[in-house]
């Protein structure tokens, strides 16, 4: 179903999690749930994948993450403070210990000289610590490559917030 290197990926971060008795939490936009998929897949990730949130659009990232809409207004959903906001917002929405973010353009179409398609910002928080944040410029390679992309830095992200 996923790359070998995603898989592989996503199963050291549940065996890593579950060693930890860490619990995870997902909030993506641009990758519409494939960081989850990719968790779920994996027999035992239902001793440390708690929820996974896709938050599409500005109104859920609102209702469903707590992010302000004059936050979206100002900075645009695509944004290093929307994305933060998205990992702290997911954490205070779940019983998680660890979150990921991701908003992006995967394209083909919705980018701006200022936010091209390929552009994605991610997020990762962890209870009682800051958030860090990453951002990648993919360039227009493909909707499915960039999204599998952002998958694969986000999986890589969250084992990085658990040492």
């Amino acid at each position: 179903m996923f790359p070998l290197e995603i898989e592989t990926l996503a199963r050291l971060l549940i065996d890593e999690c579950a060693e930890r008795r860490l619990r995870v939490v997902a909030a993506e936009s641009c990758t519409g749930g494939l960081v989850s998929a990719a968790i779920t897949a994996i027999p035992g990730s239902s001793a440390v994948f708690e929820r996974g949130m896709i938050t599409y659009s500005n109104r859920a990232k609102q209702e469903m993450l707590g992010i302000a809409g004059d936050l979206v207004a100002d900075y645009g959903a695509v944004s290093e403070p929307v994305v933060r906001m998205m990992a702290e917002g997911a954490l205070e929405n779940s019983n998680a210990h660890i979150s990921v973010a991701i908003t992006g353009v995967a394209g083909p179409g919705g980018g701006t000289e200022l936010k091209p398609v390929g552009l994605v910002h991610f997020a990762t928080a962890r209870t009682n610590q800051s958030v860090h944040h990453r951002v990648e410029r993919f360039g227009d390679m493909g909707r499915h490559e960039i999204q599998l992309a952002a998958t694969q830095i986000a999986l890589e992200m969250l084992r990085d917030r658990i040492s």
